[in-house]
């Protein structure tokens, strides 16, 4: 096998069930694909070190560990590996997606490579207060993160982001606009099938039940909590269930449990963890209604995001409801693609849970409409094609096969 000449490094476990990991996937895919063989250098599931495996057509995939009691560590272990395994490694482009592969790549740039891409999906500096609250009174640490960004921001020669949202902010941070493309995330059709849309029945009879799902990470930022809330108010009207599928703290599960027990609907709501997209699938066919309620917060609002779990649902046939947030918008359009409500109010989600029950036409519609919108705009293989044409303008092409 050729010798490849790019390194896609991240600290992310793949393959696994989490949005990173397919998406990583579908990266390294098209990567291969179009310009050879390639390393892909993720986290290790386990203690142990597994070299040089082929997980997908051209792509040698390396697990690094990354073992610690806590986040710190585990970077820090995972990045004393790294550095051992880049020595005396040269390619021709090195692809990161967070600092805590990026900051030593980013220091040491023309050691390791000749070119820096940094996909930037999340920044530490936002997000990380989410999943650790006490981060959020922690300046110093705030500032570091902010820091090594800025590091990797500044060395990249080409940055990659999901969303127009998160272009803006990072030109707020000097980076020049010429600098970054947007490459929206994808969905695999072929997992993500559509499914003609037979629950949601008009009218208030009680021999109905709306199954409703929400699916993703169960980080603060998704608004699992409103979904809850939404859920109880839907019963005073109707009766209806919630399945919650997805990855999640056991302090995090614990508080969507209990919030369920007080409000009266322990029994109407199921949580399960992470499970294969095509499980997943089966899941959304059986539900009537998908639930997206992002908060306002700053890493939806300031950072930005490309809500795959959005862009599947989509995809499935069945309508979504979603918040209406600027990083919503940019996927489609009001009561054509999905019904976007008041961001924060459990109260707007069961009104538009309502409205779709009692209006399959509009339900039918919905889901029809973001089916084609995501044919037409948010492949995967569409992705695949922006992120090789963003590679091939830095002067990156298929070597010649030997």
């Amino acid at each position: 096998m050729q010798k490849p000449q790019l390194a896609y490094i991240s600290f992310d476990v793949v393959p696994a069930p989490k949005g990173a990991a397919i998406h990583i996937a579908a990266f390294s895919r098209a990567l291969a694909a179009n310009l050879g063989n390639i390393e892909l250098v993720t986290v290790s599931p386990t203690a142990a070190r597994t070299d040089n495996h082929e997980i997908f057509p051209q792509v040698m995939q390396t697990m690094l560990p990354a073992l610690g009691g806590n986040l710190i560590s585990r970077v820090l272990y995972f990045q004393n590996i790294l550095g051992k395994w880049l020595k005396d490694r040269q390619f021709t482009a090195i692809h990161i997606r967070s600092i805590y592969e990026g900051f030593l790549i980013a220091l040491h740039k023309h050691q390791y490579c000749q070119q820096l891409i940094f996909e930037v999906n999340g920044l530490p500096s936002i997000e990380l207060k989410y999943r650790y609250p006490g981060v959020a009174e922690d300046r110093e640490l705030l500032h570091k993160l902010h820091t090594q960004e800025q590091v990797c921001l500044v060395a990249a020669d080409l940055i990659i982001t999901p969303s127009h949202i998160t272009a803006g902010y990072l030109q707020t941070r000097n980076v020049p606009a010429n600098k970054i493309r947007v490459i929206p995330n994808g969905v695999d059709l072929d997992v993500f099938t559509n499914h003609h849309l037979q629950h949601i029945l008009p009218g208030n009879s009680q021999n109905i039940c709306i199954k409703m799902i929400y699916f993703g990470t169960l980080s603060p930022w998704q608004g699992v909590n409103l979904a809850i809330e939404a859920l109880e108010l839907v019963n005073k009207d109707l009766p209806a269930n919630l399945t919650v599928i997805g990855q999640g703290k056991d302090y995090q599960i614990k508080k969507l449990k209990q919030l369920a027990f007080k409000l009266g609907i322990a029994d109407k709501l199921t949580i399960l963890e992470p499970i294969s997209q095509t499980q997943l699938v089966e899941y959304i066919h059986d539900s009537d209604i998908i639930l997206a309620p992002l908060i306002p917060s700053d890493r939806n609002l300031v950072q930005g995001c490309c809500p795959l779990k959005i862009l599947e649902g989509m995809a499935t046939g069945v309508p979504v409801i979603a918040s209406d947030l600027p990083v919503v918008r940019e996927l489609g359009e009001d009561t054509v693609h999905f019904l976007l409500v008041k961001p924060g109010s459990a109260k707007a989600i069961k009104d538009a849970v309502l409205q779709l029950s009692n209006d399959k036409e509009l339900a039918s519609q919905l889901a029809k409409n973001a089916r084609q919108q995501i044919e037409n705009n948010y492949t995967w293989e569409r992705a695949g094609k922006a992120l090789t044409t963003a590679y091939t303008e830095l002067g990156i092409k298929r070597l010649s096969k030997s």
